[in-house]
């Protein structure tokens, strides 16, 4: 999947990862290949990228579609 994660200030995330995992305002939700389209809200937590890349945030909006990822806190 193509994940693109920016703040408003700056890029904080470009690049190709199987798995995303965020929180979500009512809780911690995962997003993988071939996931439905979805629009979501987000809260106060941290992004996860694959098994490593970890990304704090206070809040944002997430959009899924066609296996790319664009993540606005």
């Amino acid at each position: 999947m193509k994940i693109k994660i920016l703040s408003t200030n700056k890029k904080l995330f470009e690049g190709e990862a199987e798995s995303i995992t965020l929180p979500g305002e009512e809780g911690e939700f995962q997003v993988l290949e071939n996931h439905a389209s979805l629009f979501s809200l987000l809260g106060r937590g941290e992004i996860i990228i694959g098994k490593n890349k970890r990304i704090p945030i206070s809040s944002g909006i997430i959009e899924v579609l066609d296996n790319k990822i664009l993540v606005l806190c």
